[in-house]
């Protein structure tokens, strides 16, 4: 069993998009997240999945509708802070607030326990392992934060590839989006851009090793912007940023429909934390 997860963000919160965006500026793009959502539920509902909805504070007070219609189907609500900022660029105090100001918000909306927390842009690491710590204390159980690869924006390549407890036997579990270990290196198996940039066969290949040889559930993520080809272009954007977000969206949906059935897949609590 195979654990699915969905970042809850729209086009315009993107990381990449931080210097041509301001944040000012967020309640004027036009919101295509209700779009989005509804058909990766329509999705999963068609192969009989549960997910993980990794869900942005910012888009939850804006579409509780949508929340509850997560929750409703059967999800996990998880949290992806409120203001899609990387824990990397705040200080202890700001962090703790933003993590806090979700939670609270996300339990209020769907009535259930909120456990677990993924970092925009996977940006706890090394340099800032104190936000697990911040993480325990607000009453979270478990965070899929810190990414085991190399990357130009985020990763902690020395990190361990499977679930682990940073903090010795205390604290927060870690579950680290899914790698393969190949020719002495981390390689990065477990969806977003590299699901679309790469070849089907390439995902199916990494993860089907991940189960049999490496015996440990895969974690998989994706976006909802990532099923939206007619998403607005902002302008400036530079090409690597453009290849990178733009890239085979109109593939997304049949890339899913095919990963879907091949494996099988559930929700995170579910899998790493019994049925809690």
């Amino acid at each position: 069993m195979n654990a699915l997860t969905i970042d809850v963000e729209d086009y315009f919160q993107v990381s990449a998009f931080d210097d041509h965006i301001p944040r000012t500026d967020w309640p004027h793009w036009p919101c295509r997240i209700e779009r989005n959502v509804d058909l990766i539920l329509g999705l999963l509902e068609r192969h009989g999945v549960h997910a993980t909805f990794f869900t942005l504070g910012w888009i939850a007070e804006r579409y509780p509708a949508l929340v509850r219609r997560i929750v409703d189907q059967g999800h996990e609500l998880a949290s992806h802070g409120y203001h899609h900022l990387r824990a990397s660029e705040q200080t202890p105090a700001e962090f703790r607030h933003d993590i806090d100001l979700s939670k609270q918000l996300l339990e209020q909306l769907s009535g259930q326990a909120v456990l677990g927390y993924r970092a925009p842009s996977f940006s706890i690491g090394r340099r800032n392992m104190w936000a697990l710590d911040c993480l325990h204390a607000a009453g979270y159980r478990y965070s899929s934060s810190i990414y085991p690869i190399r990357h130009d924006h985020y990763g902690m390549p020395d990190a361990p590839r499977f679930a682990w407890h940073p903090a010795g036997q205390s604290g927060v579990l870690e579950l680290p989006v899914s790698t393969v270990r190949l020719l002495g290196r981390n390689l990065p198996a477990g969806g977003g851009g590299y699901f679309r940039l790469l070849p089907y066969a390439v995902s199916r290949w990494a993860l089907r090793r991940i189960n049999s040889r490496d015996g440990q559930a895969g974690i998989f993520y994706f976006h909802p912007w990532e099923l939206d080809p007619d998403q607005p272009v902002p302008q400036g954007i530079g090409l690597k940023t453009r290849l990178r977000h733009y890239l085979n969206l109109r593939r997304t949906e049949a890339r899913l429909h095919r990963l879907l059935a091949d494996f099988r897949w559930g929700r995170m609590d579910h899998i790493f934390l019994g049925n809690a």
